[in-house]
């Protein structure tokens, strides 16, 4: 096969790559986008096992669907609730492999450069690849490995941590060891000193410090993001691996690797810095781990919280002629979104005009309560953005909070030292009557307080989201 067909391939897998990018951006394209994208993936996948230089197709072939069985035992496995851990674990698979690749090409690099002339020219695959080039483009390969393997190495154990925390197997609160930030700059520093020597070709053991001290920054960047602030880091860290995917493609020589890289790399930015926007958070403070903790001694909580029973709720809800809920990770939880989509059916039935107000960091992941009540088949036309809906909540009678704690917290207003200062929330306690399904008065994941538990038009619908929701059906007339 020449090098024609598999340039061809790469391209069209390329475009359809794009076209499932793009069709992400909105729910209704979105099923379609996934097609666009797994053809791409077949197509190139195809193409590299028939291209110019493919060697060991077999093995290839079983390792691939040894690694797919393995994919869709997990895929059926993991709950809704745990994809934000699962995206969390297999970034840092992308980020071992960038390490592993960009060792497995210093080491073939060596290999090839000790030959002589002859040898070389019975070289095939990868090393033939090597073998034809020149000073120069040994100088820029060895630039390239030492940056994959170092945003690989960042990736995985910032990923590991990411997953650690979204899991609750690792403590959700930020923290630093002794030094902070001058422990990361250090560390990167060092790492800039050992990429020098590498390039003096010092020898392959400076890759290997290199990569210890990168999975150190991996480690301490994101031990001191808290967990308010997880969602950002998972859309950071996908971002690493493309970039990491990237530079694997520049040292296999892999055109498509790079446009794919280049890809989840640019868009995973993009999507990183319209979160912190939304959360009213600096961009390279993230990228740096600088934020995560108050600021100061937060402002005192006054008051107590006032549960209401289902008939309280149903007869508010009987009444009421505008609802907007506001679904959260605790609807994940509960399973509770075919509880709240035959309710909003229900009241619509009735003539109220019902809207679903998502914040750009609801959940645990970018998108996941989209994902949930669509699942759940509620109409997309009813579900808005926190800037379209924001502004409507003084003129809203209910508003019912489905296991949300941070973006309604009106302390990212109110409260300068607390964790979530100026972060755009939810203005919720606007709304003549709020009522927050909740099972018990926890902070939630965070670990903040939220004042509008407290407020005097706030009543707490106390245990599991879907059996209260479920218990509100038959009270709706």
């Amino acid at each position: 096969m020449d090098y024609g067909f598999t340039t061809a391939a790469y391209v069209v897998a390329a475009i359809l790559f794009i076209l499932s990018l793009g069709g992400l951006s909105g729910q209704e394209s979105a099923k379609r986008a996934v097609w666009y994208g797994m053809a791409g993936m077949a197509l190139a996948i195809v193409a590299t096992l028939i291209g110019p230089g493919a060697g060991l197709w077999l093995l290839s072939l079983v390792l691939i669907a040894a690694g797919g069985a393995i994919g869709y035992v997990v895929a059926t496995r993991v709950q809704m609730t745990e994809m934000p851990q699962l995206v969390a674990a297999m970034h840092s698979l992308v980020g071992l492999a960038a390490v592993f690749v960009g060792f497995n090409a210093d080491i073939e690099l060596g290999r090839v450069l000790a030959m002589d002339e002859t040898a070389r020219k019975g070289l095939e695959g990868f090393a033939a690849v090597l073998a034809k080039k020149t000073s120069v483009e040994v100088a820029i390969l060895r630039v390239e490995v030492f940056l994959g393997v170092f945003i690989g190495a960042v990736t995985f154990t910032g990923s590991i941590i990411a997953f650690g925390k979204l899991a609750g197997k690792v403590d959700t609160a930020a923290k630093k060891l002794p030094g902070g930030h001058v422990l990361n700059a250090g560390a990167a520093f060092l790492s800039v000193v050992l990429g020098v020597m590498y390039f003096n070709d010092a020898g392959i053991w400076t890759l290997v410090v290199m990569t210890l001290l990168a999975f150190f920054i991996g480690y301490h960047l994101i031990m001191g993001i808290g967990g308010a602030d997880m969602p950002v880091v998972v859309s950071m860290l996908n971002s690493y691996s493309g970039w990491a995917a990237a530079a694997i493609g520049f040292s296999l020589g892999n055109d498509l690797l790079i446009v794919v890289g280049a890809l989840v790399g640019s868009s995973g930015a993009i999507l990183s810095y319209i979160m912190c926007k939304a959360m009213n958070r600096s961009f390279i403070s993230v990228i740096l781990g600088g934020f995560g903790g108050p600021a100061g001694e937060q402002m005192a909580v006054e008051g107590e919280q006032i549960a209401i029973d289902v008939d309280g709720v149903a007869a508010a809800l009987n009444e009421a002629d505008s609802i907007i809920i506001i679904p959260g990770y605790g609807m994940a939880v509960a399973q509770a979104q075919g509880a709240v989509s035959e309710l909003t059916s229900k009241l619509r039935a009735k003539g109220k005009n019902v809207r679903f107000a998502i914040h750009p960091v609801a959940g645990r992941l970018p998108g996941h309560m989209n994902v949930l009540l669509a699942e759940a088949k509620v109409p997309y036309d009813i579900v808005l953005e926190m800037d379209e809906i924001n502004e409507d909540f003084p003129d809203t009678d209910v508003a019912i909070v489905i296991g949300s704690n941070d973006i309604v917290n009106p302390a990212a207003q109110d409260d300068p030292n607390s964790p979530i200062a100026g972060m755009p929330v939810l203005e919720c306690w606007k709304a003549k009557q709020v009522f927050v399904s909740k099972r018990g008065q926890g902070t939630g994941y965070s670990g903040i307080e939220n004042p509008l538990f407290y407020k005097d038009n706030t009543r707490m619908f106390y245990g599991d989201a879907k059996a209260s929701l479920s218990s509100l059906l038959p009270k709706i007339d």
